[in-house]
């Protein structure tokens, strides 16, 4: 790889870090709000799984945008609807490796405590649907198709 590719793959994968690092955030208050908001009880606390899923949804909607128009604005991407498919595909897998660690924790360890839920869904989940969608972000979503010929110059 030339020395250009290794630092623009440097500032994409800092910039998806950064938008990670905000979803990170709207994901855990979404989380906490709907299970711990009021007295530790919140409106969700018995359903903390459907929680996760309101809570994914909404920082993957910050994930596409942020992505789209920041981490990978050097592409030419016209729309297709096969780019929005295979996003939501890709975070629905995502959505699996977070509500997994979350579902272990709370029916089979028995944990429900603030910790548990934020270690197990949101810390562990998070990182690694991080690092399943930057590599699938990056080839499949955001790839570099060639510009036509009248939008280059």
């Amino acid at each position: 790889m030339a020395e250009g590719t290794h630092m623009k793959k440097l500032r994409q994968a800092s910039a998806f870090l950064v938008i990670g690092g905000l979803a990170f955030v709207v994901d855990a208050v979404t989380y906490n709000a709907l299970v711990f908001w009021l007295d530790g009880r919140g409106p969700m606390f018995d359903a903390p799984v459907p929680a996760k899923i309101i809570a994914i949804v909404v920082a993957s909607l910050v994930t596409y945008v942020g992505n789209r128009y920041w981490t990978f604005n050097d592409r030419h991407l016209p729309p297709k609807l096969s780019r929005y498919v295979l996003f939501v595909v890709f975070n629905l897998v995502a959505m699996g490796l977070q509500l997994g660690g979350l579902w272990f924790s709370r029916y089979v360890l028995g944990l429900d405590s603030v910790l548990a839920d934020n270690i197990s869904g949101t810390i562990i989940g998070q990182v690694l649907a991080t690092a399943f969608r930057f590599v699938t972000y990056d080839r499949f979503v955001f790839p570099h198709e060639n510009a036509p010929a009248s939008e280059r110059a």
